[in-house]
């Protein structure tokens, strides 16, 4: 392959780049949380640096992309379909922060979460209205997905990391408390909203096995990171945001894992009508680590409440997911090398979006 070949593959990749690719590192990142409450430290480090080499690989293509196809960036701003994939930057720079938390990096995750949260709060109102409200395309409605509840996940991601940090920041707890308490409630209230929305558009327009696409198993990983965040935050030191919410944000946090493990089911089942029924091909995209996150925070999830509530069985289910979830992330890692492979050796005019 000529020098030529190779760099107009690789624009050609940087310009196609989907919104959501950081589900990579959410996927690893949170696996490699989970494996590293189990004890399984060597393991935990081994994700944790594919996941660093993936964020910064996915931030450097990010911006490369900003700047030279800012058109492509527009139009996936305008797509209620792909628009909120631009949020699992925020999600995957909080989990990443949190799991380099564990190893003592507690400045370079202040970093993050401080790069995080403004991202949140601009892209929380740029996207609704550039993909929903001021879109002309019409209906919105009828592209309503899963990737809508990544907004969901990016507002709790930020509540998890500012609780994580208060102990670290003794002088700004009080302020970590307020953006922990805060970024938990519009969370959940993100989470109603998005689910009727997608629920709508199930109800009003008809389902097609290719329209049941990996990003639904995101509605149970955002309801499984509100559990993280609502137990982090019941296990956070006292502040009066804290103070005033400990004993509602616990109680609500069980009955959400309660929901999470409730959506189980319906995914699976869901994913065997797509692609056993109706024999739509499970081929690698970057969608494929929605799957994986979820599992991985549902595992999380239970650890978490387990002990935050003491609530044993809990914890043990979460403990036993955590293999379902490490499997996932082999899997669905070795098809991305695959792809990236088939890639490299196949025609540099072959164009195909993730």
């Amino acid at each position: 392959m000529s020098a030529v070949q190779a760099r107009s593959r690789l624009r050609e990749e940087v310009r196609t780049l989907a919104p959501g690719y950081f589900a990579f590192v959410m996927a690893g990142g949170i696996v490699s949380i989970g494996l590293h409450l189990r004890g399984f430290h060597l393991a935990s480090a081994a994700l944790l640096i594919v996941s660093a080499i993936g964020y910064a690989t996915l931030a450097v293509l990010s911006v490369w992309r900003f700047l030279a196809f800012r058109d492509e960036v527009r139009a996936d701003l305008a797509d209620s379909g792909r628009a909120f994939g631009f949020f699992t930057f925020v999600a995957g720079s909080n989990v990443l922060g949190v799991r380099l938390m564990m190893d003592g990096w507690h400045s370079t995750a202040a970093v993050l979460l401080a790069g995080a949260a403004a991202t949140w709060l601009v892209l929380g109102y740029v996207v609704p209205w550039t993909a929903v409200l001021g879109t002309a395309e019409r209906p919105v409605l009828a592209k309503a997905n899963g990737t809508w509840f990544v907004w969901v996940v990016a507002s709790e991601s930020v509540a998890i990391a500012a609780a994580t940090l208060q102990p670290v920041y003794r002088e700004l707890d009080r302020l970590l408390a307020a953006v922990a308490v805060f970024t938990w409630g519009v969370g959940l209230f993100l989470y109603a909203a998005a689910g009727i929305f997608v629920a709508a558009r199930m109800l009003q327009y008809p389902l097609r096995p290719t329209d049941l696409t990996a990003p639904y198993w995101v509605s149970m990983g955002a309801c499984s990171i509100t559990v993280v965040a609502g137990s982090r935050i019941v296990e956070m030191d006292d502040a009066p945001m804290v103070d005033a919410t400990r004993g509602l944000i616990a109680g609500l946090a069980v009955v959400i894992w309660a929901f999470a493990t409730w959506l189980i089911p319906p995914l699976v089942a869901a994913g065997w009508w797509r692609h056993r029924v109706h024999r739509v091909p499970l081929d690698y995209d970057s969608s494929l680590w929605s799957i994986v996150f979820p599992l991985g925070m549902y595992a999380v999830a239970g650890m978490y409440l387990g002990r935050a509530d003491d609530l044993p069985l809990v914890g043990a289910i979460g403990a036993a997911e955590l293999w379902v979830a490490v499997a996932a992330w082999v899997v669905v890692f070795a098809a991305m090398l695959h792809r990236m492979w088939v890639r490299l050796t196949r025609p540099v005019d072959e164009r195909d979006r993730r």
